[in-house]
Formats: structure tokens, sequence, C-alpha cells
């Protein structure tokens, strides 16, 4: 039995539901985590998926991290070309008929990203021709679905204006009741409309058909019996902590209680106010849950701003090291782990900040590009400069003098200090080649001994130098002024050797020019007469020359230091830095002498 309605009942507001666009439930996966190969098998599951035309926001997700996995990759790897990503809105086209090819050339180079961005595009064209063709089907369904329910429209309202006897009527109208259960969806332009007037036309009926008592009141506990158990489905949803799958289920809820009619005057308000307050509790929630989702995206949007405005200082910063450009690098990387691992932003927001903080990795990323052009031309130009020492340092490692070869060594190893950096591969290659030729040269200085070192080869020197004099013929001032500019040339003897060999180039050198010591010498032809110097000063000049010879053998320890082999050097300038020292405390006492015995003479 059915009851009359009261034309000022609430119906509860409800959304139709579409089969087109059922929003299942999204797994909680985290697609950006995924490898290509990995995305590329999710999408082809999810074609083999009964209900794959029913996902289509699955099938979108998967699309978007692939493409944005590939981007990635690709600028990565250094693969040029943009990624183009299909649209999951355009129309999908036929696929023409295949035809035979003419043979294509071989590639020089090939793409190692074609293969699966070729393959992945197949699988989601294919997917979204289904899905055109699903849509079309389905709209056409609702098209149908509309004239079907216009139909039992205009059924239920002839039944309303042509009322007979209760018996013939009211199957009718149960019959018109099933008939627009049974039929689906309707275009949504046509839903609110289309329902209200079924809803009216329905009241009406209860209210203008006068059944009889016994069937009205069956029907009155049947629509109880069914109205009771949607709100024990509401108050249900009401506990559950999904709060999206609550709300989605309960409009269901809502759409099935209007399909009922309805219920006994006793029983309308008290059931309708526990479905309402059930539907309360997860309207509430549901609200609260997408205030909380704002907040959060809030968050989530200052938190990734924070992260721009990092990347933004660093892509602006004057980096002038590879070392620096490295650090940072490695700072940039840690802040896109972070960024990854924040939430999303809300929707108008988060394509904008993503697309400010890849921007900032870029100018980054760029600049660093180009700092590591130029260091490139710069390595290359010191690769050159470091050969160039290189093939010097190998023309000189046999030369047995041992002297002058040193200093040269010494100059040649402050050249290589000065220069940078040089291509890592070449690197070790350049240095081990430039410390085998110095080392060759030491290691043989070394073997020579103390009898053969520069001291007592500037002794040889000096005393074949003196023998020559001897040997000379004739007096002329400029072969005079020639041994005297060589005698000169030649460096430090042993200091106990010292003082017999002077005499003994003085004695020479009196002997064949008489007025050696008594005319201007070397550096002073055609001024005026020089007069020799003092024995202080010849005592200063020593204690001078020994000063920079120990500079320049602490050097020498400095360098040798990074030599294989180098205790022995080492050893040995330190040996010649003690005697060094040693000799200038010795001249330290003969110039405080001199200089007394010029007081006493005054």
């Amino acid at each position: 039995m059915s009851e009359e309605i009261n034309p000022g009942m609430q119906v509860p507001e409800t959304v139709q539901p579409d089969v087109a666009e059922v929003k299942e439930e999204k797994t909680l996966v985290n697609y950006a985590e995924k490898t290509l190969a990995e995305l590329t098998g999710l999408f082809q599951e999810l074609l083999e998926d009964i209900d794959r035309l029913k996902k289509s926001k699955e099938a979108e997700a998967i699309k978007s991290a692939f493409y944005k996995k590939l981007s990635k990759e690709k600028a990565e790897a250094g693969v040029e070309g943009a990624v183009e990503e299909p649209s999951a809105d355009e129309e999908v086209a036929e696929a023409p008929a295949a035809e035979a090819a003419e043979p294509v050339a071989e590639p020089e180079k090939v793409n190692p990203f074609v293969a699966i961005e070729e393959g992945f595009k197949s699988l989601y064209l294919t997917y979204k021709k289904e899905r055109a063709e699903y849509n079309r089907e389905q709209e056409k369904e609702r098209e149908e679905n509309l004239s079907a329910k216009q139909q039992v429209i205009e059924d239920l309202k002839a039944l309303v204006e042509n009322q007979e006897d209760v018996s013939s009527s009211f199957p009718a109208f149960r019959e018109i009741q099933n008939r627009w259960r049974e039929i689906g969806p309707v275009p949504a332009q046509n839903f609110r409309n289309l329902n209200d007037t079924y809803q009216f036309l329905v009241e009406k009926f209860y209210d203008m058909v006068k059944i009889n008592r016994d069937l009205r009141d069956l029907d009155f506990k049947k629509n109880l019996e069914a109205k009771e158990a949607f709100c024990q489905e509401a108050e249900k949803l009401a506990e559950n902590e999904n709060v999206v799958d609550a709300f989605r289920e309960l409009q269901k809820l809502h759409e099935q209680w209007k399909e009922f009619g309805p219920v006994a005057k006793e029983f309308r308000e008290e059931i309708w106010d526990r479905f309402k307050a059930a539907t309360a509790v997860i309207n509430k929630k549901y609200q609260a849950y997408f205030e909380g989702q704002k907040e959060k995206f809030a968050e989530n949007l200052q938190a990734k701003a924070a992260l721009c405005e990092k990347v933004e200082a660093f892509a602006a910063q004057e980096i002038a090291s590879s070392n620096e450009w490295n650090a940072i690098s490695k700072q940039i990387e840690d802040i896109q782990k972070e960024w990854r691992s924040i939430g999303f932003a809300s929707k108008k927001d988060n394509q904008k900040i993503y697309d400010r903080f890849r921007a900032a990795c870029d100018a980054f990323y760029g600049r660093k590009r180009d700092f590591y052009s130029q260091y490139k031309d710069s390595m290359n130009e010191n690769l050159d400069k470091k050969l160039a020492i290189i093939e010097k340092a190998e023309a000189l490692k046999e030369s047995k003098e041992w002297k002058k070869t040193t200093d040269l060594f010494i100059e040649l190893q402050k050249e290589w200090k000065e220069i940078g950096a040089v291509p890592r591969k070449k690197s070790e290659q350049l240095w081990k080649r430039f410390r085998a030729a110095c080392d060759s040269f030491f290691d043989a200085k070394a073997k020579e001994g103390k009898a053969d070192n520069e001291f007592y080869a500037n002794l040889k020197a000096k005393r074949a130098l003196i023998e020559e004099i001897q040997a000379f013929e004739g007096s002329d001032e400029a072969a005079m002024q020639d041994f005297a500019a060589r005698w000169q040339a030649i460096g430090f003897v042993p200091f106990k050797e010292k003082e017999n060999v002077a005499k003994a180039y003085a004695e020479a050198m009196k002997a064949k020019f008489p007025m050696f010591g008594a005319r201007p010498q070397r550096g002073n032809r055609g001024g005026a007469p020089k007069a020799p110097k003092s024995e202080k000063d010849l005592l200063v000049d020593q204690y001078k020359a020994l000063q920079q010879d120990i500079v320049t053998y602490e050097n020498n320890i400095g360098f040798f230091a990074q030599s294989k082999n180098a205790e022995p050097l080492i050893k040995q300038m330190q040996d010649r830095i003690d005697a060094a020292k040693q000799q200038l405390k010795e001249l330290e006492g003969k110039i405080r002498q001199v200089e007394q015995k010029e007081e006493e003479e005054q």
C-alpha cells in the first residue's frame, strides 16, 4: 500500500552516479618513485583489468609520472629533444591501415629512450582509443536512458491523470517504479529536472490515488524496512575513518532513498531525522577533512617555497671553483630529496610552485654546465703548459751541471705549482712523468756523493781556471777581465778550501796581470777607477749569499717532500742548511773581528 506524500517534506540532496566516471578507490602508490619500466608495467596491468575503463584517473596518474620521469632522465643523460606528452583530452583518430614501407637506413646513433617512450605511448593510445569509444557508448546510452525515463514520466503522468480503480492503477504504478529504477544514468544537465518531475508525480500519485488500505500499509512497511536499512548503513559509514569513501557511499544511499516511497506518517519524521543525523556526521567529517587538507596544502606550499628560495640563491651565487660547484650540487640534490618528501600543494598552486622549483634547478645546472665548459678550456691550456715543463725537465734530467741544473729544476717546480688544474684523467699521468724527470736528475745528483757535490764541483772548476790562468801567455787587460768574470760566475766552494783557492787565484792573476787589483774590473769598464772591496765587504757579500742559499735549500725541501725516494735528498738539503748556518756564525765572528780591528786603527 502507498501513502500520501507531504509536499513540504525535505528530500536529501543527491548527486547522480555516473557509470563512466566512477571514482574508484585510489591505491596509495607513489608513482614518482617508480622506474620507467615499472610504470610501463603498471599501465599494461591496467589495460588487462576488467574495470580499466572506470580507472581513468589512475591511467592519467601513471602517464603523468612516466613523462615526468622520462623528461628528468633525458635531461640527466644529456639527450636532446622535448618530451611530448599525449593529451588526455585530444580526440583519438582511427589508426590508418598498415602499408608496406620503403627500407629506412639505420640511424647512426640510437636514442636509448625512444623505444621506452614509443612502447608506453602505444599502450596509452590504445587505452585512449578504447576509453574514447567507451565514453561515446556511455553518452549514447545516457541519451537512450533519457528517452526511456521521459517515456516513464509520460506513462506515470497518464496514470496519475487517468485513475480508475485501485486494483488496476497500483500494479501499473509498481511496474512504472521498477522500470524507472532499472534505467541507468542520463546526461547530467537533464538529471535534476527529470528527477524532480518524477518525484512530483510519485507524490501526486500517492496523494490522489485511493488505494486499498492493506496494500498501502504493506507498501509503507516495505519502505520503512528499506529506509531503516539505509539508516543502519549510513550510521556504519559515519564510523568509517576513510571520510572520502564514506561520503561517496552516502551519495549512493541518498539516491536509493529517493527511489523508495513514503512510510506511515507516524514514522516519517523519525526515520528521516535518523538518516539525516548520520548524514550530518559524515558531511561534517568530510568538511573537516578538506579543511585539514587546505591547511596541509598551505603548509606544503610554504615549505616548497622555502626550498625554491634556497635553490634560487644557489643559482645566483658566484661560484669560482669546481669543489664549490660539487658541494652545492650535493646540497641541491638533498633539497630535491626533501622536495619529494613534501606532499602536494593545492591544485591551483601545485604546478606553479613546481615550475618555479624546476626553473631554479635548471638555472643552477645551466650555469654549472657553462662553468665546466670554460673550465675545460682552461684545463686544456694548463695541460699544454705542463707538457712544456715536462719536456724541459726531461731535456735536463741527464745534465751533470749540478748547481745550474738544480736551479733550473727549482724554477720549473715553481712554475708547475703556479699552473692550475688539468683534466683529471691526465693529472696523475702528467705528475708521474714530471716527477720521474725530477727524480732522475736528483737521484743522479745524490749518487755523486759529497766529493762531487756542487761545492766540490765549483772547487774543481776554480782550480782548473787557476791552472788555465797560469798557463796563459800574455797580460792584456781584456783577458784579465774575462778570467775575473769567469771566476765570479763559479759558485761557492767548501768553506775550508775557500781561503786557499782564493789566495791561489789572486797569486796567479797578479803573476800574469800586474794591474790586477789596481784597475776597474768587470762591470766598471770605461768608468772611474773602482777601489777593490774591503775585507769586511767581502765577508758581508759571503754572508748574504749564504742567506740566499739557505732560502733556496728550504724551498727544495718543500718540493722534494712530494717526490718518491725523497729522504736522501731532503737529508742532503738539511745538511747543507745546517752547514750554511754554521758558516753564517763563523762569518759573523769574522765580521765582528774586522770591525774591531778597523775601530782600533782609527
